[in-house]
């Protein structure tokens, strides 16, 4: 026999859960997002072992901050150093 509130009908008399499992399950997509983000946007993670032998050049003028809402990175010049 399953816990209350982990079926559907037993979460019909135990409605407060109903918000509780919402927040946690958005936070969880949220989680996973943003791992997969950082994995696949990062400078710091390169998954090309093949290719170019200097992947962090490919970011030298592009955005890679989350948000940045008063920076144009098109404009600027890279900080980062050119070997």
């Amino acid at each position: 026999m399953p816990m209350q509130g982990m079926s559907f009908s037993s979460l019909k008399k135990h409605t407060a859960l109903i918000p509780l499992f919402v927040c946690v399950g958005v936070g969880c997509v949220g989680c996973a997002y943003y791992c997969l983000r950082l994995a696949t946007r990062s400078p710091e993670v390169a998954w090309n072992k093949k290719g170019d032998q200097s992947p962090w050049n490919y970011y030298s003028d592009k955005q890679y901050k989350f948000y940045s809402p008063n920076i144009d990175y098109s404009k600027l010049e890279s900080p980062a150093p050119k070997y």
